[in-house]
């Protein structure tokens, strides 16, 4: 059985080490990956150490049904180097950095790959993008530049792209079209110069983080429409779900085929008061995003880091662990709904920053060194140099732009797009509403006209429209022993109808 996967970033070492560990599923293991951050992706790549990841480790473990995995390569890792990092000095937990996070990946990748190789597997990595796919009868034929590749399943993990440039900017002097690596792309600021950075999501946070890190003297402006920052994690706590779970809830569907958001709101109930928590104050929480000053929330929720309350705490559990679950059985209205009023603010709460990261923008606001801006309407270059901006209320001219945009969720990035079309002209796929494509939701199967395909799968932000949250390393592992079980489940029904489709041999009469 031959297996090609396209993309060689997070969401493919997830799939790998969850290969390497079933046996008979695959022969040979195919990646194609062109970009040099080969198991790291655009997110983990080598850069700044002032990155760091925004969950504890026992969220970050690649490894299906082990937790710990990360946790006892750091404490590995610390044993060798005598250096424990990313301990918060607010919340206690460690946030490690993300040049740390991608040692682990390629640690994964790597020993998957000997796994396989020892147990007589053929893995190759091909330094080059797929341009095109092709679906025949029984495979599906990829193609690069140079040459045509033929497998017997494919899975498409081709990552977020960059952001996208809104205004028009890219090419103008002094524009920094992607943040990432953002060592290079803070290299020629001038530590006076005035930067707008564009967002106000975690890439943005990043920036302003890594700035401030450099020793920037300058005036910073963080510009966006809305003005919601990623949330402040609060100290972890022991919680285990008992009501928002994928299991209860697919139950709550099959009774009444399908599910509502009257259904979630039941379930979230009874989690709510089963753990003594105050749902009326997530509630709030979530309605008060869209009108609150950043910096006020900010501030407020850097008080509450140590809040007894679990309420934030058991959404930034369920909303990952159910969510890519649950949405698919969702009514398509209150999907709409759903996104067109809440996305924003639940991914600021479900994806929060660490709290020292947090505290070093407050005190950036408070020096008068940072500001933020809502309502943003336009930036142009201006006559002399530089960029003026227009904001609800204010105009400014700054001397440098960052786009920190966080890349649009199901947004198929460039390098996929010609693959991608393939696929969908040669009605093997379909686009989602959404973004990205038509996936089954119990096997990440692609699907066309409703029909899943057992030969193509998508893992990673390619399902955004159809699984809601994707990113996450939990939700990418899941997903991960999804598609290595439907394809092993198809593999031995294609293998016992061939033995059954075999002629009988009768033995001669003596």
């Amino acid at each position: 059985m031959s297996i090609g996967v396209v993309g060689g970033g997070a969401a493919a070492v997830c799939l790998i080490d969850a290969l390497a560990r079933v046996r008979n599923t695959v022969g040979s293991l195919t990646v194609f990956e062109p970009s040099p951050h080969l198991w790291r992706g655009r997110a983990y790549q080598v850069d700044t150490d002032t990155l760091r990841v925004n969950a504890t480790p026992d969220d970050m473990s690649v490894r299906a049904g082990d937790p710990g995995h990360f946790e006892r390569w750091l404490e590995t890792r610390d044993r060798l180097t005598g250096i424990t990092d990313g301990t918060d000095p607010l919340s206690g937990a460690r946030f490690v950095s993300r040049r740390c996070y991608g040692d682990y990946l390629e640690h994964c990748a790597r020993t998957a790959l000997g796994t396989l190789r020892r147990t007589g597997r053929r893995v190759t990595l091909v330094r080059e993008p797929v341009t095109s796919a092709r679906r025949l009868p029984r495979r599906v034929r990829l193609h690069t530049r140079a040459r045509s590749h033929t497998f017997d399943y494919v899975v498409l993990s081709v990552g977020g792209g960059s952001p996208q440039d809104t205004y028009g900017l890219s090419g103008t002097p002094g524009f920094v079209a992607d943040p990432y690596p953002v060592s290079a792309a803070l290299r020629d600021i001038g530590e006076d110069e005035h930067v707008a950075v564009v967002g106000s999501g975690l890439s943005a946070v990043d920036v302003v983080l890594s700035l401030a890190a450099r020793g920037h003297r300058g005036r910073i402006s963080m510009l966006s429409r809305q003005g919601v920052l990623p949330g402040v994690r609060q100290k972890p706590v022991r919680l285990h779900l008992r009501h928002l779970t994928p299991d209860r809830l697919r139950r709550t569907a099959r009774t009444h085929r399908e599910l509502t958001v009257a259904d979630i709101a039941t379930a979230v109930r009874a989690e709510f008061r089963d753990a003594g928590a105050d749902l009326d104050a997530v509630l709030e929480e979530i309605a008060r995003a869209a009108r609150e000053d950043p910096v006020d929330r900010l501030r407020r929720q850097l008080d509450e880091v140590d809040s007894p309350h679990l309420g934030l705490r058991i959404l930034q559990r369920a909303v990952p662990q159910t969510g890519p679950d649950v949405w698919p059985l969702l009514r398509e209205a209150d999907k709409i709904r759903l996104l067109r009023a809440h996305h924003r603010t639940l991914m600021s709460l479900c994806c929060p920053m660490p709290p020292a990261g947090a505290t070093v923008l407050l005190n950036l606001v408070q020096a008068g060194q940072l500001a933020m801006f809502c309502g943003l309407h336009g930036i142009t270059p201006a006559g002399q140099g530089g960029f003026d901006v227009r904001a609800d209320g204010t105009g400014l001219h700054t001397d440098r732009v960052i786009n920190a945009v966080n890349a649009c969720e199901g947004r198929i990035p460039a390098a996929a797009r010609g693959l991608v079309t393939s696929l969908i002209n040669d009605r093997a796929a379909s686009r989602h509403t959404h973004g990205g494509l038509q996936l089954a939701r119990a096997t990440s199967r692609l699907t066309y006209n409703g029909r899943p395909d057992p030969r193509l799968y998508g893992l990673g932000n390619i399902a955004a429209g159809a699984l809601f949250f994707t990113f996450g390393i939990p939700s990418l592992v899941d997903r991960s022993q999804d598609i290595v079980t439907a394809i092993h489940e198809h593999a031995a029904t294609v293998t016992a109808a061939h033995r059954e489709a075999r002629p009988r041999t009768h033995p001669l009469p003596a």
